[in-house]
């Protein structure tokens, strides 16, 4: 299956609610073939990817982007997501071969793998100055309701956040997505009462995606008789920003010491990128470079901080 999913956006009439639908099953089957997660992981990944791919495209800005960090005490350890306004995700998860054993419904335990206790944290980062960063207690660890939760909270605006994985027996993926459900300013307490008993009788998201069906078919469901326009249709993809010169500048800038044994090692430097697995191999000969350059760096902090020091202050006329 090709990597992308799509992001479909509705708005009432109205103009009081919005529905933003997101159809993810290519990008968390390719997640899930860079990242070979156990099946519980693949779950809670896919709903990561999802949720960020949703709160991503509620950025104003162009060259914005938007971290999701689950903290949790489970044993995947920490899972962040990241997405931007362009539509592009990607996430991972610290131990990506956890698992745990079906919970009391029979289903896959997300709660328990990345754990009941533990933070969100989401950052919002927005090209220019400081990133916004929020942070809430996790409420259960399914992912869903601590994105509701956070909304609740930090931005007060009531939001429902429904999110849908369904993996085969044999660990392979067969559907993922999920919606955001937004009262706006002015909507009445009626329009609030009448979601939220559609929401509540709506069947299991992941199944309804698993049958197929399509953004509209989930509109239909949560609106019911409410006119709505369809506003926004766009390409979601899993796509990582990582580069070869990114992580030589993060090499380059490790102590001058350990960059000093790295070099006489005459091992070379490798890593791997967390989000997709791309591994960077840098040989002796470019080490010693990176030692070169950083140590002439120095040289020259070192020569204007002394110039400084020794330049006597100009006398005021």
């Amino acid at each position: 299956m090709e990597n992308k999913g799509t992001l479909t956006t509705f708005l009432t009439k109205d103009g009081f609610a919005r529905l933003l639908f997101a159809e993810t099953t290519g990008i968390v089957q390719y997640a899930s073939g860079r990242h070979r997660p156990s099946k519980t992981v693949t779950a809670a990944l896919g709903r990561g990817l999802t949720a960020a791919a949703l709160m991503g495209a509620t950025l104003k800005d162009e060259g914005g982007s938007l971290t999701l960090r689950f903290r949790g005490s489970g044993p995947a350890g920490t899972m962040t997501c990241v997405a931007d306004s362009a539509g592009n995700v990607r996430g991972c998860v610290e131990n990506p071969t956890a698992e745990l054993p079906p919970n009391a419904q029979g289903k896959l335990d997300v709660g328990g793998v990345i754990g009941r206790e533990g933070e969100l944290f989401v950052v919002r980062d927005y090209g220019f100055g400081e990133p916004y960063v929020g942070n809430v207690p996790l409420v259960s660890g399914e992912i869903g309701e601590d994105v509701t939760n956070y909304y609740a909270l930090s931005e007060q605006t009531p939001t429902v956040c429904a999110l849908g994985v369904r993996v085969n027996r044999d660990g392979s993926l067969r559907g993922a997505g999920g919606f955001l459900l937004q009262l706006l300013p002015g909507a009445e307490d009626s329009l609030a009462e009448y979601l939220e008993g559609r929401v509540k009788v709506l069947p299991s998201l992941s199944a309804l995606i698993a049958e197929g069906k399509t953004a509209e078919d989930i509109a239909d469901l949560v609106f019911g008789e409410l006119p709505r326009d369809k506003m926004e249709e766009k390409e979601l993809r899993y796509r990582c920003n990582c580069a070869r010169e990114k992580y030589r500048r993060s090499i380059k800038s490790i102590g001058i010491r350990e960059l000093r044994d790295m070099a006489q090692s005459r091992e070379g430097a490798e890593v791997v990128c967390r989000f997709c697995g791309e591994v960077y191999f840098y040989p002796p000969e470019e080490v010693d470079a990176m030692l070169a350059e950083r140590t002439e760096e120095l040289r020259s902090a070192a020569a204007r901080r002394k110039e400084r020091e020794t330049t006597p202050p100009e006398e005021n006329p």
